[in-house]
């Protein structure tokens, strides 16, 4: 390929990756706050939660980028730049998924761990921040790492609005080369490159996250002991 038509795939990388960057915290703060309220006390919020993450979540993404971007100017006499009509329909989208990981997470914490807040006159808040966040988000990083990455690929999708991304900018050089197997071979490489970063990112996060999270057993602790003196004493466990 030429230099030009090196620097239009460049331009659609960093469409791609700007693309990613806006969606992926849109629908990060869209999964918190809907995972959140899907365990709220009360159930009109749980509902209302419940709702949206059922609609945007059987719907398709790509038909959502048509409706944001083709069905909203008309409808209220405004009209959104394709980067942020992608970015509206991929988060909103995609944050109807998280939602699920974050409800999960928060009822995977041992409800001992509720009862000790409540015990210490915590308030909901201070319980979800101080308690149940602290341990649940660890355990969220790997489902998130494969959303982002699902996220990335479905970044593809607002070639249909004609957005200079990086699926857009390949099929033009392909039009001009005239040549598929090279080029697409090419965006299927760069797609690659972009998601294993991505992994490794997320990787590291969650080692990092997971560091203070439990503790390492004392040295020297004989564990098959304790467990046979647990057995047989009754403490820590019961006798089969």
């Amino acid at each position: 390929m030429t230099s030009g038509l090196w620097e239009l795939v460049l331009k659609g990388v960093w469409t791609t990756v700007q693309l990613l960057v806006f969606s992926s915290l849109l629908a990060a703060a869209v999964s918190f706050v809907v995972g959140v309220a899907r365990t709220h006390r009360l159930w009109i919020v749980r509902f209302l939660a419940g709702l949206y993450t059922e609609v945007f979540r059987g719907t398709s993404a790509l038909v959502m980028i048509f409706w944001v971007f083709f069905v909203l100017p008309p409808a209220f006499g405004w009209q959104l730049v394709p980067m942020w009509a992608g970015t509206l329909a991929l988060g909103l989208t995609y944050g109807a998924y998280g939602s699920e990981i974050v409800r999960g997470a928060l009822k995977a914490v041992d409800p001992a761990q509720q009862e000790g807040g409540i015990a210490l006159s915590f308030t909901p808040w201070q319980r979800m921040r101080l308690i149940l966040l602290p341990q649940a988000v660890p355990e969220m990083i790997p489902p998130f790492s494969n959303l982002l990455v699902e996220l990335l690929k479905g970044t593809a999708l607002v070639s249909v609005m004609g957005m200079g991304d990086l699926a857009f900018s390949g099929n033009l050089v392909r039009l001009a080369l005239q040549e598929s197997a090279g080029i697409y071979t090419y965006l299927l490489l760069i797609y690659f490159v972009i998601a294993f970063l991505l992994t490794r990112l997320m990787r590291g996060l969650e080692k990092k996250l997971k560091a203070g999270v439990g503790k390492a057993p004392q040295p020297g602790l004989d564990t098959d002991a304790e467990l046979k003196r647990a057995q047989t004493t009754g403490v820590g466990g019961r006798v089969a």
